[in-house]
């Protein structure tokens, strides 16, 4: 099993669970958004963070953008609350 392979299982077992996801964008723009884990494919995965208060926005990532660390995924238990999380 292959390394990205690990990661897609992983993934996997938390579809629907609260994420913190931390992107690199290059020319140090660093993104941080907090969303639920919506939908894990084949080559990518799928996060929904709400844009505002009517509006939904999906994200998607390739399991190589958290391989290679470009992106930084954080599970969040359920008994966490997103609000008391500081976020850098």
């Amino acid at each position: 099993m292959t390394q990205m392979d690990m990661i897609k299982n992983e993934l996997s077992e938390h579809i629907g669970k609260r994420v913190i996801v931390k992107a690199n964008r290059g020319r140090k723009r660093i993104v941080t958004r907090k969303g639920i884990l919506e939908a894990v494919y084949p080559s990518l995965f799928v996060v929904s963070i709400k844009a505002d208060e009517t509006s939904d926005r999906n994200i998607s990532f390739t399991y190589s953008d958290v391989l290679t660390s470009t992106v930084q995924i954080t599970i969040l238990e359920d008994d966490v609350d997103v609000a008391d999380l500081k976020i850098s």
